[in-house]
């Protein structure tokens, strides 16, 4: 963790603590135990085998939930270290964002929350802090993981008002209208940097998009254009490397100097002057508007290029045949799903056993259920 922290900056000492109390950490602070907890937890490796964009069995190198979830802590790290914040709560935030993401990425999202609907709905960061909450069965003294409150803060991203009043204090901002920490808009940014980047990488090593397309898009198009100057000739694979990377390092530059106009003009003193302010963490209006054109041919060209369709219908079918089954018929499921869904009925339970499935799982499950000789 970077000792010097700024006043703002979450610590050990403002932390709200964890909702059991345990023992201090003897050789570590809070946040890094519960970076420790996420790193040993089941529903972290299982994001090994959870899509970013294309369906795991797709090919070796392109982007799981894991590796995202990696990307996104090493972005997070190195901002909060710049700001002076607290990178170690950054990093865990980061690893345990995606934890809640069902198998196909969004387009299983999507599916898992039409089948939700009139079960309370399905979204995937409600379900991260579930699973560190509820699901997780590691520790003899308590369910989940029992992380600290600005941990499980930063998880939430997103919240309706119904669910911020079922969740209590920790979904109290969404209500009041309150920022979360520094460290946990700095997750909310690198995970978007992350993404979009990362996605530029995976579709041009698919083939869906091409350089060509990409160097009409202004964030892409001047790093090119700098790469190209630098290293004329260089090999396809090299350059693009070279231009997403020049990419990543132009939007963390812009965020560390558009974010540190933000908190000298905020001049907050502490974290309840973070709550009230409007949020610090940010891209410069250049910066955002470079990005969303980006965000706008992703989505026009890769999310919605036939190839990428043609799997999120196939994960839309697998998962709403699922479902249905379970509901069906709950023996179908194995013994402790059984038992969550006396405890806390029966669609809740099945959306946690199908959320918890990875890609690859989803698939055999499906197969064993509906496939004749499969046993």
């Amino acid at each position: 963790m970077n000792t010097e922290l700024r006043p703002f900056a979450v610590c050990d000492a403002n932390s709200r603590g964890r909702a059991i109390i345990e023992p201090l950490p003897q050789s570590r602070t809070e946040f890094q135990r519960d970076r420790d907890r996420i790193v040993h937890c089941t529903a972290f490796r299982r994001l090994e085998y959870k899509t970013q964009v294309f369906v795991n069995h797709e090919g070796d190198l392109f982007r799981t939930r894991l590796t995202h979830s990696i990307e996104v802590a090493q972005i997070a790290r190195s901002i909060a270290r710049a700001l002076g914040l607290n990178d170690d709560l950054a990093e865990a935030i980061s690893l345990a964002h995606d934890l809640g993401h069902t198998p196909f990425g969004h387009a299983g999202q999507d599916a898992l929350n039409g089948c939700m609907q009139g079960h309370g709905g399905f979204e995937h960061n409600l379900q991260s802090l579930r699973i560190v909450d509820r699901l997780e069965a590691r520790y003899g003294a308590f369910d989940g993981l029992n992380l600290t409150f600005e941990t499980r803060e930063g998880i939430l991203k997103h919240c309706s008002p119904a669910k911020a009043r079922e969740l209590g204090e920790l979904g109290r901002r969404f209500i009041d209208g309150k920022q979360p920490s520094l460290e946990a808009q700095i997750c909310n940014i690198a995970d978007e940097i992350a993404y979009n980047n990362h996605d530029v990488d995976d579709g041009l090593r698919s083939g869906l998009i091409s350089v060509e397309q990409l160097e009409k898009i202004s964030l892409f198009g001047r790093h090119a254009a700098e790469v190209d100057q630098l290293f004329p000739g260089i090999e396809r694979r090299r350059r693009i490397s070279e231009v997403i990377r020049r990419m990543i390092n132009a939007q963390v530059t812009d965020i560390l100097a558009e974010s540190g106009r933000r908190l000298a003009v905020a001049n907050p003193a502490n974290l309840a002057d973070v709550a009230v302010a409007p949020p610090l963490i940010a891209f410069s209006a250049s910066m955002h508007v470079e990005n969303q054109a980006l965000k706008g041919f992703l989505r026009a060209n890769l999310y919605r290029h036939y190839q990428v369709l043609r799997m999120t219908n196939k994960a839309h079918r697998i998962i709403g045949e699922l479902f249905s089954a379970f509901m069906t018929d709950l023996r179908l499921l194995p013994p402790q799903y059984q038992d969550l869904a006396a405890a806390e009925g029966d669609a809740r339970a099945v959306a946690d056993y199908i959320a918890g499935m990875t890609d690859r799982y989803a698939m055999k499950e499906y197969q064993r259920l509906f496939s004749v000789g499969e046993l």
